[in-house]
């Protein structure tokens, strides 16, 4: 029996429900800044998304595009400047940067309210004391996703495939949010010997580590709940014509037959993660006042 899916589009939209009543009770129009400092095409559509998602709730986006050879010293200048801003109430950095520029730290010189990413230190300290007001989205998309499911995470066996600093990591700490009824968590990434012999223990798994087809429907344990993090284009042969197909880590097919639960690339965690910026863009608002 194929699994269930866990749909995204419903999670989503509970989100942005949430974003647009918070609005209404600021009584304004939350402003978040995109910094683009990129030519490169899949940013700019990004940039894109970014701006359709918030017109849909009513925050009001702009992209400040700077040179693609833009120093760090620029980029910091540049958020220092919006950092100074009173009528900005968010600001995020898109990617990829500059070469030689150090996204991190450009990010470290964002003030705390104004991160929407959640990546800013000071927001992701204050994920080990079980404060997820402004939580990595993504991270936070993953947890949205297992709580609206209804999956019961005490004490289960809980896989996490990637360990960066915006996915895997704060996802392993939000899991371990409750004293008595988290779940017990093991962390993979690359240099895990024998993935598959962690994978197929997993009573949950999740894969965010950005490589298509990492696991495989016989890594995968009979009635497990599967939630796919990774986005990647990839080139297939379908009807004789080449075309750009978007997939996840997990082979979705051969998965599915395995699971009990199971998220879908596209319309799964990624549609969560957007509304998760306009959550987070709300909450900045707020803290702004």
């Amino acid at each position: 029996m194929s699994a269930e899916l866990i749909e995204g589009g419903p999670v989503a939209q509970k989100i942005k429900d949430e974003a647009v009543k918070g609005i209404e009770e600021l009584g304004r129009a939350p402003k978040l800044i995109g910094v683009l400092a990129s030519d490169n095409p899949g940013a700019k559509y990004y940039a894109g998304s970014q701006q359709k998602a918030c017109a849909e709730v009513g925050i009001d986006y702009e992209l400040h595009e700077l040179d693609p050879d833009a120093s760090q010293a620029d980029l910091e200048t540049h958020i220092q400047g919006i950092n100074d801003d009173e009528s900005v109430d968010g600001v995020i950095l898109l990617m990829p940067v500059p070469e030689g520029v150090n996204p991190r730290q450009v990010q470290q010189a964002m003030r705390p309210h104004k991160d929407v990413e959640g990546v800013h230190p000071a927001n992701i300290g204050r994920l080990f004391y079980g404060d997820f007001a402004l939580a990595p989205c993504t991270a936070h998309a993953v947890v949205a996703m297992l709580d609206e499911a209804g999956v019961d995470l005490k004490g289960k066996e809980t896989v996490v495939v990637g360990h960066s600093e915006i996915v895997g990591k704060p996802t392993v700490i939000m899991l371990l949010r409750s004293l008595m009824e988290s779940p017990t968590v093991t962390c993979c990434h690359i240099a895990t010997r024998e993935l598959a012999a962690h994978t197929k223990r997993a009573e949950v798994l999740i894969v965010a580590a950005g490589k298509a087809g990492l696991v495989s429907g016989d890594m995968i344990r009979e009635g497990a709940v599967v939630i796919d993090v990774g986005i990647n284009r990839v080139r297939v042969e379908e009807d004789g014509k080449k075309k750009t197909k978007i997939v996840g880590d997990v082979e979705f097919d051969a998965a599915r037959e395995k699971a009990s639960m199971i998220t879908p690339v596209p319309g799964g965690v990624g549609l969560v993660t957007t509304a998760m910026l306009l959550r987070n863009t709300v909450e900045c608002a707020r803290r702004h006042g």
